[in-house]
């Protein structure tokens, strides 16, 4: 068995089969923001429970349960598949050999949610900078220097607004703290959102503070695994209107919408990544 040095003591390192996966790619896509890099791999937290993961060719070795790991990477979806059904224009080709052997990861619905809430109009980097904060002030240590669990609702639900905006949310402390109290008198079950179809879901999910339908969306996908859900944000937008609606004025939200759902089918939610990864991705090289 293999090992590695992630803290003083060597930690046993399990193997988790991996085809048609990109860790690094995956981690960085902006999908989840509290990943660091360390030795060969990356230490984060699913959920409750501390995980080092590094890929070596096409496996992964972990720390934590290999049946875990393989679930949160969504290592079942079959990217074939997926990848047959993305629309055969230059824009989604380009950015599907961009992105190749990225997966859409299963997260725990408060992290998700509350996260995403966070990040209204901010980079990568910025969202990073809170969830790390928000972890290190209220959140759960998960062994002895080890990462640390997303604090939950109740807890940030006892915090003043001041407190929060002390993380550095700004406005976005208001809507945490609305949304973490709401889901803290179970005047939202986000268990039982799992069970709803996608439109009743993202209806609910809209009541909460700080959550539209980009949010909504963005929850869905990440969360509940509703590969269809397509958000949009600045980036998106700019490639439906650049690339997809070129010439053409008066481009509503709602069209977008209604395009993006019909044009990128049942697995949009891969397709939106893909390109809003590209896009992201090639902006920071110019």
């Amino acid at each position: 068995m293999l090992r590695h040095q992630v803290s003083r003591q060597p930690i046993p390192l399990r193997p988790v089969a991996a085809p048609e996966f990109n860790l690094a790619l995956t981690l960085g896509s902006g999908q989840v923001f509290h990943w660091l890099a360390q030795g060969e791999g990356y230490m984060g937290a699913i959920g409750a429970t501390p995980a080092y993961v590094e890929q070596r060719g096409q496996r992964l070795l972990t720390t934590a349960d290999p049946a875990l790991v393989a679930r949160y990477f969504a290592l079942d979806h079959p990217l074939p598949e997926i990848y047959r059904s993305f629309p055969a224009d230059p824009v989604m080709a380009a950015a599907l050999e961009f992105c190749r052997g990225m997966r859409i990861i299963r997260q725990p619905a408060w992290e998700c949610l509350a996260t995403f809430i966070t990040s209204s109009m901010k980079q990568v980097a910025h969202i990073a900078q809170i969830s790390h904060t928000l972890r290190a002030r209220y959140g759960e240590p998960l062994g002895s220097g080890g990462p640390v669990a997303y604090p939950p609702a109740a807890r940030l639900a006892a915090l003043r607004e001041e407190e929060l905006r002390a993380c550095a949310l700004g406005y976005r402390a208001r809507n945490l703290l609305k949304t973490a109290r709401m889901i803290a008198a179970g005047e939202l079950d986000l268990e039982a959102i799992g069970s709803l179809p996608d439109d009743q879901a993202r209806a609910e999910l809209c009541r909460l503070a700080g959550v539209g339908e980009k949010v909504a969306n963005c929850v869905l996908l990440f969360a509940y695994e509703r590969v269809r859900a397509f958000p949009i944000d600045v980036w998106i937008e700019r490639v439906l209107r650049e690339h997809y609606f070129r010439g053409k004025r008066k481009v509503t939200a709602r069209r977008l919408r209604d395009f993006s759902r019909k044009y990128f089918g049942e697995f949009g939610g891969y397709a939106q990544q893909y390109l809003f990864h590209h896009a992201r991705s090639g902006h920071r090289r110019a």
